[in-house]
């Protein structure tokens, strides 16, 4: 958008770990652009977060479009423009926890108003869209927005194997529930016993890091299982190129939250890695099953 000349302003909560951006972050100066509503300063009073938040939209608040990432805000966005703090049309695009987790907490009629209000949505599957729909929304006013990605930088190569004899299998995600790492530590545990040139790289980090810590400990595979922490775009690709097999357990969490078909799935294929991920949300709308990866239940490190 910027590119093509438009202004663009980005709300965010609260500043986020900068230590490893995006390389777009630093390129279009978003940061710049970016207009915190809470303060971690203040956490302690909410009110004077909220009335800070405000502040920043006063004067700034007329736009053509307001486009909420998540359905969550969205809900924020209609209210601020019922206080009229905000005005121009409201897009909201479901991503994922939006539109399964906060269904669970919060009931299936949370979003009812937001679909009357609303000037249009956006899923990125299928399976969010007829989700949407079952919920009530507006047929005319849903379309399935896939994510892109740019493939000059997540280049193809054919895969062989290494000079080593190692095989080396990726997986890239927040270490939380929903990404399911759990089963491919015990399914590559379970190989390690039979094939002892694997490692495998986890790429990421999150809530559930010490809990993977101990149980690649009890498994004794310390040697083949590594947790590589957050990496840059950059260090990522040069990990991917360094691959063999790609994988993406995805599962439903407890708490119900799920994954569309993953960013990160998209990548690896794109680069020409074989990629296991499981039957799951919209997963299989990216993975044709023994064509273009293979698909297995999820929870099953055996299958995997």
């Amino acid at each position: 958008l910027i590119d093509r000349g438009h202004e663009v302003d980005i709300y965010a909560y609260q500043p986020g770990d900068t230590s490893k951006m995006h390389p777009d972050v630093e390129k279009y100066h978003l940061l710049n652009r970016t207009h915190y509503v809470f303060d971690p300063k203040l956490s302690a009073n909410y009110f004077l977060q909220a009335l800070k938040g405000l502040v920043n939209l006063l004067g700034k608040g007329s736009y053509d479009i307001i486009h909420c990432q998540f359905g969550t805000l969205g809900l924020n966005a209609l209210l601020l423009r019922k206080l009229g703090l905000l005005k121009g049309k409201l897009i909201t695009s479901f991503r994922g926890h939006d539109i399964s987790r906060y269904l669970k907490e919060c009931g299936s009629d949370v979003y009812n108003e937001l679909f009357v209000k609303g000037d249009f949505f956006l899923t990125n599957c299928d399976y969010f869209k007829h989700r949407l729909l079952k919920l009530g929304c507006d047929e005319k006013k849903v379309v399935v927005l896939r994510s892109g990605l740019d493939s000059s930088k997540f280049v193809f190569t054919p895969r062989s194997p290494h000079a080593d004899g190692r095989v080396r299998i990726a997986t890239t995600g927040r270490l939380v529930e929903k990404k399911g790492i759990e089963y491919c530590i015990r399914a590559v545990a379970k190989l390690a016993k039979i094939h002892h040139n694997i490692e495998y790289n986890i790429i990421g980090d999150g809530p559930l890091r010490e809990k993977f810590e101990q149980l690649i400990q009890e498994l004794d595979v310390s040697e083949q299982v590594k947790l590589l922490g957050w990496k840059q775009q950059q260090e990522l690709i040069e990990i991917l190129n360094n691959s063999h097999i790609f994988i993406a357990p995805s599962v439903t969490a407890s708490d119900g939250n799920q994954d569309a078909p993953v960013n990160t799935l998209k990548e690896a294929m794109a680069m020409g890695l074989p990629v296991i991920s499981t039957l799951h949300g919209g997963i299989p709308e990216l993975v044709e099953d023994g064509i273009s990866g293979f698909l297995v239940p999820e929870r099953d490190a055996d299958a995997i």
